[in-house]
């Protein structure tokens, strides 16, 4: 029975405290793994509540469970229920029924063996469930209960900068870990966080916070207090946008803010967040970059994938740190790169696949130190497909050459455009030069053999 039961580890955990002559303590390994997924286990208050559920029925319930004896392997569940299944199909008038009734009887003994077993199995599963959620009860209790037990929780709180809450289901933060000022690392991802007290504030020694994957919809205005935070994130929430105040967090490293239901940001972030390295920001629903985002000089990696962006600011050759740019799946919003995307100096790995994009623009070729460059997906009409297909290089050599063309064109142009304007005056003053020349230096009035003058042109003496 209590070999079943390491299944279960939190049942078996709690049923051998409430009875340690009767059931064995499970295996150092399972132990060793109750310890870091429920920390306060051994509090008093947390084990005792966890006893108390536990039904009265449980005896009985583990009684019958291990006089089942031991389970049908799969297989030979598979193998009994198509034999009950043939035998259904083959019987007949000629064939002795009471026969054909026993085999399916001793076949239909191993499916129903198998079924009693799901059902308990069901309950007992429940049950773990059950003393999972009734943990995180009681721990709540003994975070906000102002007891004895709570003393003991503020100093397993209080003892280390750094709490690891995550995988907790806590629905609230407990208010008295607000009130550990020393804390510099707290993660509390996983859980079933809807809010933030705006006493989050009181942590201004707090330098990473990692609050993702709960239920929050939003974040307090009181996070610009959080003065010496320089790694956050939020990702994986319900965010519909982030308080302007976020801005004040300017020692703010890394800031991670990805699936959420983002569509903006702060208009102010980048005039903030001057130090900010990392922002992710994908799988969102956000249009448009706020013009503020051109100003993070510091800024080396910028994951906007899977949104809905319409275009790059024209500043954004600012970010000469930038070193990574992923612009890809915004579809049908995104149709063309600015010109400015080649001033971003530091830019190794750029990816805008699965976008509509036709045409690079013409001074893509400054991009001298691009590595990595994805253009897959999109309706591409220059560079040609077979240009993009030998990747960065090939691109950048191919749009080098098309800027020499084209400075060139604009040149041949341009003269033509400068001679219809003076209307011809630029030839007739090249040919009078040349007349002047000749007639000061006497080679146009003689022969080439030096023989007698040529009559003079009146009409070309007027000219002159």
């Amino acid at each position: 029975m209590d070999h079943d039961l390491q299944m279960f580890p939190l049942l078996s955990y709690v049923i051998h405290h409430s009875d340690p002559a009767s059931h064995a303590p499970p295996s150092l390994s399972i132990q060793h793994s109750l310890a870091n997924r429920y920390p306060l286990l051994t509090n008093p208050h947390v084990i005792s509540t966890l006893i108390e559920s536990i039904p009265t029925t449980i005896t009985q319930t583990l009684r019958v469970f291990a006089s089942l004896g031991p389970r049908p392997d799969p297989s030979s569940v598979s193998s009994a229920r198509a034999k009950i299944a043939q035998i259904r199909e083959t019987t007949d008038s000629s064939s002795p029924e009471d026969d054909a009734a026993k085999e399916e009887q001793i076949y239909a003994t191993v499916v129903r063996l198998e079924e009693v077993h799901q059902g308990y199995e069901k309950q007992l599963r429940d049950l773990e469930d059950k003393l999972s959620q009734v943990y995180a009860s009681a721990v709540e209790e003994s975070f906000n209960g102002g007891d004895e037990v709570n003393e003991e929780v503020l100093q397993i709180l209080n003892k280390d900068e750094r709490i690891d809450l995550s995988d907790r289901q806590l629905k609230l933060l407990p208010e008295a870990l607000t009130k550990n000022v020393s804390l510099v690392s707290l993660k509390l991802s996983r859980n079933d966080l809807k809010v933030l007290p705006d006493t989050i504030s009181g942590l201004g020694e707090l330098e990473e916070l990692d609050v993702s994957s709960n239920l929050l919809v939003s974040l307090p205005d009181s996070f610009g207090l959080l003065l010496n935070l320089r790694v956050l994130n939020v990702s994986g929430n319900k965010l519909t946008y982030l308080p302007e105040s976020i801005t004040q967090c300017r020692s703010l490293v890394e800031l991670d803010a990805s699936f959420n239901n983002l569509a903006s940001l702060p208009a102010n972030i980048g005039y903030g967040l001057l130090n900010l390295e990392r922002l992710s920001i994908h799988l969102n629903k956000i249009r448009y970059f706020p013009n503020s985002i051109c100003e993070m000089r510091s800024l080396r990696y910028l994951d906007a994938h899977m949104n809905e962006i319409h275009g790059l600011p024209i500043a954004i050759g600012r970010l000469t740190s930038l070193q990574v740019l992923n612009l890809s799946g915004n579809f049908s919003d995104l149709t063309e790169l600015p010109d400015t995307i080649s001033d971003l100096a530091s830019l190794k790995e750029l990816d805008v696949s699965n976008n509509q994009i036709r045409v690079l623009p013409d001074s893509f070729f400054r991009s001298e130190k691009l590595e990595k460059l994805n253009l897959d997906q999109n309706p591409l009409e220059f560079p040609p497909q077979e240009i993009v297909n030998q990747g960065a290089e090939a691109v950048r050599e191919f749009m080098r050459k098309r800027w020499e063309e084209m400075i060139e064109e604009e040149q041949v142009r341009s003269l033509i455009e400068a001679e219809k304007q003076q209307g011809g005056v630029t030839g007739w003053l090249s040919w009078g030069s040349s007349i002047v020349s000749d007639l000061l230096t006497g080679g146009g009035t003689t022969t080439q053999g030096g023989g007698a003058n040529k009559p003079k042109d009146s009409y070309m003496d007027q000219l002159l």
